[in-house]
């Protein structure tokens, strides 16, 4: 599956990142996603804070940085595994988890570009 089709297939029929399909796309429950965002799991289960800008912000941001690893890791699984995971050099071996969790998701975009465009972590 090509990667830009993974952004495409999270977004349900509203136009916001929709956690459940995010969940089972991930193969985690809905508590695990709220942890991988730094969120309540209240912020991923009831619609009101579902689709609060605090929320999508954090989603879309998660989203992009699995997406943009994809490519390199092989796969979405692998990918998160890597969000979860990999520390980075650059911030300290924080990894790009704990950063989202600093709201710094930004800044882990900014990298991952400067990494695809050859530049060193």
């Amino acid at each position: 599956m090509m990667a830009s089709a993974f952004l495409v297939d999270m977004v349900g029929q509203t136009g916001t990142v929709s956690p459940d399909i995010v969940s089972g796309r991930l193969k985690i429950t809905k508590t695990e996603l709220a942890s991988a965002l730094g969120l309540s799991r209240d912020s991923v289960s009831k619609q009101s804070r579902v689709a609060s800008v605090a929320t999508q912000r954090r989603l879309r941001d998660v989203l992009e940085i699995i997406n943009r690893v994809i490519p390199w890791a092989g796969s979405e699984l692998a990918a998160f595994a890597w969000y979860r995971s990999q520390p980075l050099p650059s911030f300290g071996d924080q990894t790009a988890e704990d950063l989202v969790h600093a709201g710094r998701g930004e800044a882990v975009k900014r990298y991952l570009s400067r990494i695809a465009e050859g530049g060193f972590a």
